[in-house]
């Protein structure tokens, strides 16, 4: 993540807005978040901090967080302290990730005192810590391990800045010197030099460097952080974040797309409220995830077990020619024998055949035996079959329920999986059914204006197949591959070429093969699709469709 000291600087200066501000209530909502309503004259904010390993940050936010009854003890600290107090000032040296809030108070005599709020955000050395005018620490959201710590964060001692690394300051660089003393390895001199610029940035400038001077690139990003910033999360090809900057970010090619900000507080909520969103989705799905590879893993032994019996019928013919020609030579075979030597007069070349016989039984019992055992071979082989293809069936169907978590954008798609495999009998069901919210349908518009609908899992992909469209409008699926259903509610009319590959690239995007070059994806009429009865959820047949190829990775 890029929330180093160059955009700690570009939020700080946004935070300034904040001075002459009074704290109006403070939360904790964990153990590593802190929560200040401020407010002034037209004025009111809510400014959040975090200092959570991989995600420590400052900037006012519009989210809303859930407290706990009982506040933490450094909570109430904070609160004994700085309830209405003032913001004088909100600060950072250097490009150092660390955020100063000077605050002005009184105490219990009527005397102000003032405070420092100091927000290291120093990776997993992340740290709140208060102290006083002195710079005395009261105390701090994680204290230090006195055996251990190279600082002491402890109440009562002195505070000690973080160790510096000695780098050089942006913001007074003399540019052209600078530039004449760098190697070829450009993006690491960077890093090992200047102070508040992570690797992603450094990244950057030595990306764009390729399409103009050093001098040139170097210098526009200064004046970025100057004042003319602007402020992009850049998004992997599936539209999920992968980072964020105060400049546009370029290195990772046209798949990836940047999404334009105003404000850094804005950004830092979105971004983090989605990766937030991605890691709940991740922790939720686990166990869903684990219990359908476990049932995958349950019904490929039992269906290879099948498949082994099944071999076994493959000589019930065999049986069937050894029980007749054991009829035919019943005369001449004697009670007790353990084999009989006949002609097999079904072989061409009328070879003798040996055929094992039960010496308890008579020949005219043991021919019965070949022919009662080949009929129950023929039963299995019957039934075998049927099963076989039914373990084929339902490992098609969990295939197209892991796709459809992997594809999972938000916790209620996520329950209605759940609740998918709960009507399939494969989640207990939690009590009494309640009616819950449905997540919505994604709908694009084609060319013509026709809506085009993708179903998110196979609810879904029931609901626009079965009950939405109707036997005019053209349905779409990735050939062989699990994926959603795509419908274009065309009412009957003619689609143009275009309308064909929009909703075809959708299909594709919607599916296991999202990342192919080259995906095949069937469509037909919906009056050709048809579900049979007792069906997995999702799972359709087809006729007389045709058949196109696209490629993901192309644009819409």
């Amino acid at each position: 993540m890029a929330f180093d000291g160059a955009f700690l600087k570009v939020t700080v200066d946004e935070l300034k807005s904040a001075i002459d501000c009074h704290i109006d209530k403070i939360y904790q909502p964990s153990k590593d978040e802190l929560v200040f309503l401020v407010r002034k004259k037209g004025f009111v904010k809510r400014l959040f901090i975090s200092v959570r390993a991989g995600a420590s940050r400052i900037h006012f936010t519009e989210n809303k967080f859930e407290n706990p009854q009982v506040p933490p003890n450094f909570c109430m600290l904070l609160r004994k302290h700085l309830s209405s107090a003032k913001i004088m000032d909100i600060s950072q040296n250097n490009l150092e990730r660390i955020a100063i809030l000077t605050l002005s108070s009184r105490n219990e005599m009527g005397d102000i005192v003032v405070f420092k709020l100091i927000c290291e955000l120093i990776g997993n050395q992340s740290n709140i810590i208060l102290t006083n005018e002195n710079g005395k620490i009261i105390d701090a959201i994680k204290r230090s391990d006195v055996e251990n710590a190279k600082r002491l964060i402890l109440p009562n001692a002195q505070y000690i800045d973080p160790p510096s690394l000695d780098k050089l300051n942006p913001l007074s660089l003399n540019i052209d010197d600078y530039c004449k003393n760098l190697t070829e390895d450009i993006s690491k001199e960077l890093l090992n030099t200047l102070n508040g610029f992570s690797p992603l940035v450094c990244r950057e400038i030595e990306h764009k460097a390729k399409e103009s001077s050093l001098n040139i690139t170097l210098n526009s990003v200064i004046n970025s952080l100057k004042g003319n910033f602007s402020l992009y999360i850049v998004n992997n090809p599936d539209s999920t974040p992968l980072d964020f900057c105060f400049t546009e970010i370029k290195q990772y090619g046209n798949d990836y797309q940047n999404i334009l900000y105003s404000s850094p507080s804005e950004l830092l909520d979105d971004f983090y409220s989605a990766k937030d969103l991605q890691a709940r989705i991740r922790t939720s799905a686990k166990d869903i995830i684990k219990l359908v590879n476990n049932l995958i893993a349950r019904t490929e032994k039992r269906l290879a077990n099948r498949l082994e019996e099944l071999k076994k019928c493959e000589n019930r013919e065999y049986l069937r020619i050894c029980g007749e020609l054991l009829k035919a030579n019943i005369h001449s075979i004697e009670n007790g024998s353990s084999f009989a030597e006949v002609i097999n007069y079904y072989d061409e070349e009328l070879k003798p055949l040996k055929i094992a016989l039960n010496p308890a039984l008579t020949p005219s019992k043991n021919a019965d035996k070949y022919f009662k055992d080949y009929k129950k071979t023929y039963s299995a082989e019957q039934t075998l079959t049927k099963l076989t293809a039914s373990d084929n069936e339902e490992l098609e169907y969990f295939d197209s329920v892991l796709d459809a978590i992997n594809r999972c954008s938000s916790l209620l798609e996520l329950s209605e999986i759940k609740e998918e495999l709960s009507i399939a009998g494969y989640i207990k069901s939690q009590g009494t059914k309640r009616k819950t919210e449905s997540s919505s349908i994604a709908t694009y518009e084609s060319a013509e204006g026709y809506p085009i609908a993708v179903g998110k899992n196979n609810i879904q992909n029931d609901k626009i197949t079965c009950k939405l469209a109707s036997k005019g409008d053209l349905w779409f699926h990735t050939k062989n591959i699990p994926g959603s259903h795509v419908v274009v509610f065309s009412g009957g009319k003619e689609v143009s070429d275009e309308t064909i590959l929009k909703a075809a690239l959708l299909a594709a995007k919607n599916s296991k093969a999202a990342t192919a070059s080259k995906v095949a994806v069937d469509y037909t009429p919906i009056k050709y699709v048809k579900k049979p009865s007792g069906a997995k959820p999702g799972m359709v047949i087809y006729t007389t469709n045709k058949t196109v190829f696209v490629n993901p990775a192309e644009s819409e």
